[in-house]
């Protein structure tokens, strides 16, 4: 029949009638969609964005201090800094990884960009982030620390952390689709990433001959970045700087291509 087809056919990725500002307007409001999903039937509503990194600072700080001794100075602004760019990058990974699965029904039923939903998940996070980063903010206070002009290279430090997360959104989320399993791989690596990432430790306790690898590692180059801000009172290293943009810009190329090679095929899984 004319009026048949396909739900595939009639939803293909590039039969989208939708122009640029209504792309950001979805955007827009699948980020605050999100936001009012987390915390709707929470009691404490965002507090919840505060206590998670405030009980681990706690108990990492006195596990390294108190018991193995750590030498490191403000060791709990060590900790709060490294902390909150694991956990957004942790969280966001996995949001963007099932945000396919999760949004199916829209995605059925809307002739919309795919590649928006994992972006869109990792956007969510943004909003948590920024109000960690407040409490940071007030603990380098606290601490007697200052801020001083390096501080300007945190937007750009976490705008390539970002850039970073989308694109391995994309490839996770549309791997996702085919292999369920695909969440339990991406926790899996979270908790392996813990431990490969100057947390609880200084990146200067790392082997000499790994450290120009470890500064491949976004998660770990974005942590040494902020170190060198907040601690160190200097800018990131350009190398470390030209390592993270690489690796950021890599990722989301290759992640979209990923996604835009397996969208075709989402309608025979979800």
């Amino acid at each position: 029949m004319a009026s048949g087809g396909s739900a595939s056919s009639r939803l293909a990725p590039n039969d989208n009638p939708m122009w640029t500002g209504d792309y950001f307007f979805l955007l827009r409001q699948l980020v605050q969609r999100d936001f009012r999903i987390r915390y709707r039937n929470m009691s404490l509503g965002v507090f919840w964005s505060l206590l998670n990194p405030l009980i681990l600072m706690a108990l990492y700080t006195y596990v390294f201090t108190r018991i193995f001794r750590n030498p490191v100075p403000h060791f709990n602004i060590h900790i709060l800094s490294a902390i909150i760019p694991f956990n957004f990058f942790t969280i966001a990974w996995l949001s963007a990884t099932t945000s396919i699965l999760d949004n199916s029904g829209l995605i059925k039923r809307s002739p919309i960009r795919r590649e928006i939903i994992p972006v869109a998940a990792v956007l969510s996070n943004v909003t948590h982030l920024v109000i960690q980063l407040g409490l940071l903010v007030i603990f380098v206070f606290g601490s007697g620390l200052r801020m001083n002009v390096y501080w300007l290279w945190l937007p750009v430090v976490w705008g390539l952390e970002l850039v970073f997360l989308a694109g391995l959104g994309l490839a996770s989320s549309a791997v996702h689709v085919f292999v369920r399993d695909m969440r339990y791989v991406v926790e899996s690596a979270n908790v392996i990433l813990f431990w490969i990432v100057p947390i609880v430790y200084t990146f200067d306790m790392v082997p000499a001959n790994m450290r120009d690898l470890y500064q491949f590692n976004p998660v770990a180059a974005l942590i040494l970045a902020t170190h060198n801000i907040i601690l160190d009172d200097r800018a990131p290293s350009p190398v470390l700087l030209s390592k993270l943009a690489l690796v950021a810009f890599i990722s989301l190329f290759a992640g979209w291509a990923v996604f835009r090679r397996a969208q075709v095929r989402f309608f025979e899984y979800l």
